[in-house]
């Protein structure tokens, strides 16, 4: 199975924000939309960085006072792991379990193709074995 396998299966419009509005800006628009993360982009749409959840948790423990007034590009994670359409499942798991994160850009030549959470890697992971498992049993009852 390869991730282009689970951007097929899932929404693919991915929600995005401009690195000049607030960090209130983006937690309002991630509870609007029940997201954890927001794919931030230049004016020019390219993808330049990502600001998650915990990000903002960051920002608030250092300056609480200060979240409707910070700018998402002083927060955002700007170092982004990406994926492409043609990984294995199997290697972006090992990529999100190694580097700890929870939310994964696809990239294909530079064009945002669409956003994976941990959860659509187990949920794909659950569902292919589901399909093996029923296979060899039906295999082994004839």
């Amino acid at each position: 199975m390869q991730v282009k396998d689970i951007l097929r299966a899932k929404e693919t419009n991915v929600i995005s924000i401009q690195p000049d509005v607030t960090v209130h800006t983006a937690m309002q628009t991630m509870i609007t939309h029940h997201i954890g993360s927001l794919i931030v982009l230049d004016d020019q749409g390219q993808v330049i960085g990502i600001i998650t959840e915990r990000d903002i948790l960051r920002e608030c423990t250092a300056r609480s006072e200060q979240v409707k007034t910070t700018l998402v590009q002083q927060v955002m994670t700007k170092d982004l792991i990406i994926s492409i359409p043609d990984d294995e499942v199997g290697y972006i798991m090992g990529v999100m379990t190694q580097n700890r994160i929870r939310h994964l850009p696809i990239l294909d030549e530079g064009r945002l193709e669409g956003l994976i959470s941990i959860g659509d890697v187990v949920k794909a992971q659950l569902e292919a074995t589901e399909f093996e498992n029923r296979y060899l049993r039906e295999y082994i009852q004839q």
